[in-house]
């Protein structure tokens, strides 16, 4: 089990940790700021001490995060590294996680999935094509971006959350389990539901937004694209 200090504070950049294994080109640590791939959120990529991260995964047991390093590092198990995250990326994978919560409070419909990419995001409605009209749901978000509400991250148990399914919004995507208790995203007044992933601390953060297409994937699959603009 690593501790993962992105769940209590996103903002942290760096951090110092100790190699705990290695796996070929692959290394696990003993404390991360790095966000593993998970929720459709795409893992954080930077810097373990000299050698380059191009990807972070979730490994198979609780709390076990991969650091995938460029192929050729050489670290070895028990050494001291100072973590960095590309934190431009990491801001803007922010920004789009939360944006993606403003777009499911403005269209009223069932999510059946979504992506968090560092350029684009989208979510996929359970909704008929003629409902989803563009200049409308831009208008929406990004008067909801201007006003500007602070996010208020929290947590609930297990069997709180088996009381309350309405707080799993999508479809897809499980929210992470398996410690007893589970992490929620409100935007008070706007949107609550569980949510592992990375956001900015206010809705005003994220900045402008485009709606960049909306089409058809599927009878009940219909994406709707955001980007920052």
């Amino acid at each position: 089990m690593a501790e993962l200090l992105f769940r209590d504070n996103a903002y942290l950049k760096s951090c110092e940790a100790t190699v705990v294994a290695v796996h070929g080109d692959t290394i696990e640590l003993d404390r991360t700021v790095f966000y593993p791939l998970g929720g459709g959120q795409a893992g954080d990529t930077g810097r373990v001490g000299p050698w380059r991260v191009v990807d972070t995964r979730k490994g198979p047991g609780q709390d076990q995060v991969l650091h995938v390093l460029e192929p050729g590092s050489n670290p070895a198990a028990g050494g001291k590294v100072e973590l960095q995250l590309d934190w431009e990326r990491r801001h803007r994978l922010m920004r789009l996680h939360t944006a993606l919560h403003l777009l499911g409070a403005v269209v009223k419909a069932p999510v059946t999935g979504g992506r968090i990419a560092d350029d684009k995001a989208h979510l996929d409605f359970d909704i008929e094509m003629e409902r989803l009209v563009k200049e409308a749901i831009e208008a929406q978000v990004n008067e909801l971006v201007r006003t500007g509400s602070a996010t208020r991250p929290m947590w609930i148990t297990d069997a709180e959350l088996d009381a309350r399914p309405e707080l799993v919004r999508t479809m897809s995507v499980a929210p992470p389990r398996g410690e007893g208790r589970v992490r929620l995203l409100e935007i008070p007044g706007i949107d609550l539901q569980a949510c592992g992933g990375t956001h900015v601390a206010d809705t005003a953060e994220i900045g402008a937004l485009r709606v960049a297409r909306i089409r058809s994937e599927g009878k009940r699959n219909k994406r709707v694209t955001l980007e920052l603009a």
